[in-house]
């Protein structure tokens, strides 16, 4: 735990050297119990932005191949990281994430799976409401907007100086979510993220997006 402070500081830092970040709506974001951030995925850096504005540790979920080095897999494991199989259903991971969610952790998800191509956000792959009600967790929709102008799929290295926005939309409980479906769910907050997107552009003056 003091190593995860420890490094969520020095993350802190870095936001504050590289970004200008601009963060909105954190009082969303229960203090405590089973939580689910569901969140697009712009950069490889956004675990970084949807966790430092928080007081609360976070899990977070990556791919296995990640962890084949040894020295970066201890440091993933060391910050909360869970590795997981991609293209299968991993019962190892979802038992994982599920027995953190039952101890009251919260966990970040990035449901679209992987990092967009032109700044949208595409639909949401519907499994992780499974987890969610299995955690009988609550859900917070966790919008990034900028990092993709900051760090886009096909640039190796990022650009500093860029202006990060992240919102926190209104929480779900974990009543709410039991009585929803996995696609309900998905499709539920597909469209509340895409609204939230847009709404964070037109107020920091860039054209919205066409869905």
């Amino acid at each position: 735990m003091i190593w995860f402070r420890f490094a969520r500081m020095l993350c802190r830092i870095f936001c504050r050297l590289f970004f200008h970040l601009r963060v909105y709506a954190v009082e969303n974001v229960p203090g405590q119990g089973a939580l689910v951030l569901v969140s697009n995925h712009q950069s490889f850096l956004d675990p970084i932005f949807c966790g430092v504005p928080l007081k609360r540790p976070l899990y977070f979920l990556a791919r296995d191949t990640l962890f084949t080095n040894q020295f970066f897999g201890r440091l993933l494991s060391s910050v909360n990281t869970i590795p997981v199989r991609r293209g299968q259903a991993d019962l190892a991971a979802i038992k994982t994430v599920v027995a953190k969610l039952k101890e009251g952790n919260g966990v970040c998800l990035f449901p679209e799976a992987t990092r967009t191509s032109d700044g949208k956000i595409t639909p949401f792959k519907p499994g992780f409401g499974l987890l969610c009600r299995r955690g009988e967790a609550a859900v917070v929709p966790v919008v990034i907007d900028g990092a993709f102008e900051c760090w886009p799929r096909h640039k190796k290295v990022f650009s500093p100086g860029k202006e990060i926005t992240v919102c926190y939309g209104e929480c779900i409980t974990a009543k709410q979510v039991k009585n929803m479906n996995d696609r309900e769910l998905a499709e539920n907050l597909t469209n509340t993220l895409r609204q939230m997107q847009n709404d964070c552009r037109i107020r920091h003056g860039k054209e919205p997006l066409k869905y």
